[in-house]
Parts: structure tokens; C-alpha cells; sequence
């Protein structure tokens, strides 16, 4: 096992994947003080090349060499969800720490997989559920602890975005069910956690799913079209268990097609209050959230933001403040030997739903946890 990093050292991480691991955790990976990136990886030799080159760091196409490396303590794995379980469980396997990416795997009994082999191994692992990480959530989350609504009764969570709209968007993995394609994964995973988190666990779900563009232009430039078999649109109803044991109905929709779409919205309604938070900005995940809140029916006023959880610096692009509190969150997790959350629990929690809500959508039927 790789050994503990101390308190005066920071946690050497290699970034595995170039798209968004690029995009985002390096710059947050380089900003934490606890952090410091020390090497890629990616399975095309020219991407892998362009990248060390960019950004003036080592690079592996060879993975086992990656995890062999001894400046490599901890891995950030950023790849599609395909390989991403056979890349955590060899990295596991080595002692390194894990900041995955969502959807972790292809399915929940994969997630408990890594869970056993983690615990065993005495390593730290994270999920990139950012949105625990973004101020406006932070204070609903808080504001749902102290029973600001009352009794919860009705949740309804709409994520409409247009990313995907155009049809003429290439053919890839994102197409493909069986490489973990389709917005349950990309939009569901955090949808799910971010109500487990703020209301508790599903217990029972229905769901719909509908692929609005059927056909996509395969990337090859043949002008052949790919199938799409991974949804742009769900529909799911859920039954969510509070804390106090009540069972609270969620409406849940998400979509990649809509355009321009709603945005994200998160809607609470309870016995003594309503809690509204939500965006209408469909080129940032994390920039525009607002909070309101309505008491005892009268009408919705806007919640100033809690000063204590702003960021303490932000970017152009809104969604690498949440992954750099993150990563500081795992990367003081890591240095303690402890468990991190988000982690490998909730993520089980999240792969759940949306596995019961592909069984669900396939046969029709309502689906128990």
C-alpha cells in the first residue's frame, strides 16, 4: 500500500481522462494546497502527448506503470463510465486514493464491489457529487435540517437542459446504454444524490425514459447514423424515506434535449413553508442559483446567501469552485485516513435508482428498494 502522505506534503494526483478531468480538476487539482497533480493519463498516445505538453507534466498510456509510479498517491478517474470500475479496482488494488466521476459504474452491485475492496485496502474514496459543494445547496440543505417547511410533503426536481438538442451532435459513448450513456447517468446520478442528501433514500421508484433523437451521425465522417439507445428524456416518480421514517412523494424530470430548456430546479413543499432553489443558466451548471422561500402561503421571497459558505475564489467556468472544495474535502479526508463523503456509499445509493429506473422503464413496472 502507498504510503500516507504527510501533513507537509501534498497529495501527488494523477489525473486519469482528458475531457473534463482536464478541463476541471487539473486547475483544481493545481489550486488546493493540498493537491498537486504529478502525472496523465490517457489511452490515445496524440491526446496524451498534446496534454503533457499543455500543461508540462509526465504522461502514462500505460496504466499499471501510472500506479507504479511512487510520486502517484492518488488518482482523479475522469474517464467515460465504461472503464472506469476495472480502473478504480486496479488502482484500489495499488493503495492509491480515489476522486471518481459519476456515473462511478455501469451498476450499483459494481459500486459495492469497489466499496469492499476499498475498506479492505484502507484507501480514500470520493464522488463528484459537486452540487453538496455549492453554496445555494449548502443553505437549502441547512435550511431543510431545521424543518424550515415543516413536514416535507411534495418534492419535484426538474433538469431541462439543451446539450444535446442538436441533432446533428455526433454519435459517442453518451448514446450508448451498456457505456453508461443517457442523462439518468449523467444528470440522474447527482439528481438522485442531491434528494437523498437533502430529503433521504428512495424507497420505491417508476420511471419513463424516451430517446427524442433516435439517430445520431456516427464521428467517422461517413455519414452513417448510429443508433441511440441511451434515453435524453426520464420521467421518474419517487418515494423518498425522511429521517423521522415519513415517506415523501418526488417528481423527478430530466432532459438533454430541451431547448432552452428550464434549467434546474428544485421545488420543497411542505406544512409550514415552501423552499424553492433553482437556474435558468443552460451554459453553466453551478452560476445563477437562487433560493427563495415561502411561509405559512404567502408569497416567495428571495433568501440572501449565507456569507459562511461562499466560495473563496471562483472561475469563468462555475463548475470548478464546487470540484475544488471537493477535492480539498478528499484531500483532507486522504491525509486523516478517513472516509470521505460524498463517497462510495452514497454513490451506491444514487446507481441504484438509476438501475431500478432502467428495470422500471423496460417493463413497466413500480420498482422497490
Amino acid at each position: 500500500m502507498t504510503a500516507a502522505p504527510s501533513a507537509q506534503r501534498p497529495l501527488g494526483v494523477a489525473l486519469v481522462g482528458l475531457g473534463f478531468g482536464e478541463k476541471i480538476h487539473l486547475p483544481a487539482l493545481r489550486d488546493c494546497p493540498l493537491t498537486e497533480p504529478v502525472a496523465l493519463w490517457h489511452h490515445r498516445p496524440e491526446r496524451l502527448d498534446q496534454a503533457c505538453r499543455n500543461h508540462d507534466l509526465p504522461g502514462f498510456s500505460d496504466f499499471e506503470a501510472l500506479l507504479a509510479d511512487p510520486r502517484v498517491d492518488a488518482l482523479v478517474l475522469a474517464t467515460p463510465p465504461e472503464p472506469r470500475f476495472a480502473l478504480a479496482q486496479a488502482a484500489i488494488a495499488a493503495g492509491k486514493h480515489l476522486l471518481l466521476e459519476k456515473p462511478v459504474a455501469l451498476e450499483a452491485s459494481q459500486i459495492e464491489e469497489l466499496q469492499r475492496q476499498a475498506l479492505a485496502a484502507g484507501v480514500c474514496v470520493a464522488v463528484d457529487f459537486e452540487y453538496r459543494a455549492v453554496p445555494t445547496f449548502m443553505q437549502l440543505a441547512g435550511l431543510l435540517r431545521d424543518r424550515a417547511v415543516g413536514t416535507p410533503w411534495l418534492v419535484k426536481l426538474d433538469w431541462l437542459m439543451g446539450s444535446r438538442a442538436d441533432a446533428s451532435r455526433p454519435w459517442n459513448w453518451y448514446s450508448q446504454r451498456a457505456a453508461g450513456g443517457g442523462v439518468l447517468g449523467s444528470l440522474g446520478t447527482h439528481a438522485f444524490d442531491t434528494l437523498h442528501w437533502l430529503i433521504g433514500p428512495t424507497r420505491q421508484l417508476s420511471a419513463l425514459r424516451s430517446m427524442a433523437i433516435p439517430q445520431r451521425p456516427l464521428a467517422d465522417g461517413s455519414g452513417r447514423l448510429g443508433a441511440v439507445d441511451a434515453e435524453d428524456i426520464a420521467l421518474l416518480q419517487l418515494e423518498l424515506e425522511s429521517p423521522q421514517g415519513q415517506r415523501i412523494p418526488a417528481q423527478v424530470s430530466l432532459a438533454s434535449v430541451t431547448r432552452p430548456g428550464r434549467g434546474y430546479w428544485i421545488e420543497v413543499y411542505g406544512s409550514e413553508g415552501t423552499l424553492v432553489l433553482g437556474s435558468s443558466n443552460q451554459s453553466d451548471y453551478v452560476h445563477g442559483f437562487q433560493l427563495w422561500q415561502s411561509r405559512d402561503g404567502g408569497p416567495l421571497q428571495e433568501i440572501t446567501p449565507d456569507p459562511a459558505l461562499a466560495f473563496e475564489q471562483t472561475w469563468p467556468d462555475g463548475r470548478l469552485a464546487p470540484v475544488r472544495r471537493l477535492i480539498q474535502w478528499w484531500a483532507e479526508a486522504a491525509q486523516a485516513r478517513r472516509p470521505m463523503l460524498p463517497g462510495l456509499s452514497e454513490a451506491v445509493l444514487s446507481q441504484r435508482v438509476c438501475d431500478l429506473a432502467l428495470q422500471s422503464a423496460d417493463s413497466g413496472l413500480r420498482q422497490l428498494i
